[in-house]
């Protein structure tokens, strides 16, 4: 067995009703409770306010998180002289959070830790809460923030991996559809990104993406079908957290780096710009990555076990689409309000995701990654 290194990610506390006693973990004094207007609107945030008397409210966050919200939240706890953070919600809270608490407690400037490994300062406590099942931004040290003209920059670094997670499928009742489709095909993407990823694969990794699959893929259409199915809900959120906890070790790569220029560009949700490019990107992968496909296919697919590699990869990719479209999201960008003239941007903006290009099972230049946009458009 080659060496490796393997992170098992924040305590879990899975189950409904643990704001109180997740509350108590937290250091006494105020806490900055990051989430966004939704979650406020929605109520969802009402046993945690409960539970968190001293909580200094931050719920400014909005889709793919820019600078200037991030910096605020920090201003925010500042002011406050805040011991502990907990963000609440989806990704986009919960990576301020993260970052917020790390800056926070380390005192660190932003533009210099901006990379992977480079914080090593020490955070405050950190809590996080998920409350669509998909993003798994409660498992990992990744923090992804909109810069300026709509790039994504990332710290991704250890010490920004949280303390505590409660995983509450009770939260991700009443999510819209379309919501809970990509966040599902998000954490997907997360799980098979992190089998074939070609840095950091490791025996581990690849058990935690095999068991985030099989959970994510047989319970997709259930809670979408069946809204109010909290079994089916609970192993969703069960299923985005260990992909979460794969792709934190074994880095995703060229679906997420083609994905990042349309949600910073033309603000489209995460987790349908990874099904866009998904197919696309599995099959500039196909020859690269066949063996692990394979692998993977008989968990979407059990029919297709007698199959050589290239029939079972095949099934694999298939397989992946017909999700997408079961699930409801339409998987052309043209009808997403990205013209082709826009193409080549994508393509060029594809190209400062180095950090997960290097990732990918081969690889993808800029006319690549043109061919890849043209594809999916």
């Amino acid at each position: 067995m080659a060496p490796f290194s393997f992170h098992p990610g924040p305590h879990i506390l899975a189950g409904p009703g643990r704001a109180a006693e997740a509350a108590a973990l937290l250091p006494p004094g105020p806490t900055l409770f990051v989430t966004d207007r939704g979650i406020t609107f929605l109520g969802l945030d009402g046993e945690w306010r409960a539970a968190l008397p001293e909580a200094i409210m931050f719920d400014a966050v909005e889709a793919d998180p820019s600078r200037d919200t991030l910096l605020a939240a920090v201003a925010l706890g500042r002011e406050h002289k805040v011991q502990s953070v907990v963000g609440f919600g989806g990704g986009s809270p919960m990576d301020v959070a993260k970052l917020a608490a790390y800056l926070l407690g380390s005192g660190d400037e932003l533009d210099a830790i901006w990379g992977v490994d480079v914080a090593r300062g020490q955070r405050l406590p950190l809590l996080l809460v998920p409350t669509p099942a998909g993003t798994g931004s409660e498992a990992t040290p990744i923090s992804v923030i909109t810069c300026d003209g709509g790039t994504k920059l990332a710290v991704n670094a250890r010490p920004l991996t949280a303390d505590w997670a409660v995983l509450d499928a009770s939260l991700t009742l009443g999510l819209p559809r379309a919501v809970t489709a990509a966040t599902g095909i998000d954490a997907i993407v997360h799980a098979v990104e992190a089998y074939t990823s070609a840095r950091l694969k490791n025996p581990l990794s690849d058990l935690y993406a095999r068991e985030a699959l099989r959970l994510l893929s047989a319970n997709l259409l259930t809670v979408l079908d069946e809204p109010a199915n909290l079994h089916a809900r609970a192993a969703m959120l069960l299923g985005a957290h260990l992909a979460g906890i794969a792709f934190a070790n074994a880095p995703v790569g060229g679906v997420h780096a083609l994905a990042y220029p349309l949600g910073g560009l033309h603000h489209l949700p995460h987790g349908l710009t990874n099904a866009l490019m998904l197919r696309p990107v599995l099959e500039h992968n196909f020859e690269a990555a066949r063996e692990l496909y394979a692998e993977l296919a008989p968990i979407l697919d059990p029919s297709c076990m007698g199959a050589g590699s290239q029939g079972r990869a095949r099934a694999l990719i298939d397989g992946l689409e017909r999700l997408c479209s079961a699930s409801g999201l339409d998987l052309r960008l043209r009808t997403h309000g990205i013209a082709q003239a826009d193409v080549p941007e994508l393509a060029r903006e594809a190209m400062k995701q180095g950090r997960l290009l290097i990732n990918n099972p081969c690889a993808i230049d800029e006319a690549a990654a043109l061919r890849l946009y043209e594809s999916a458009w």
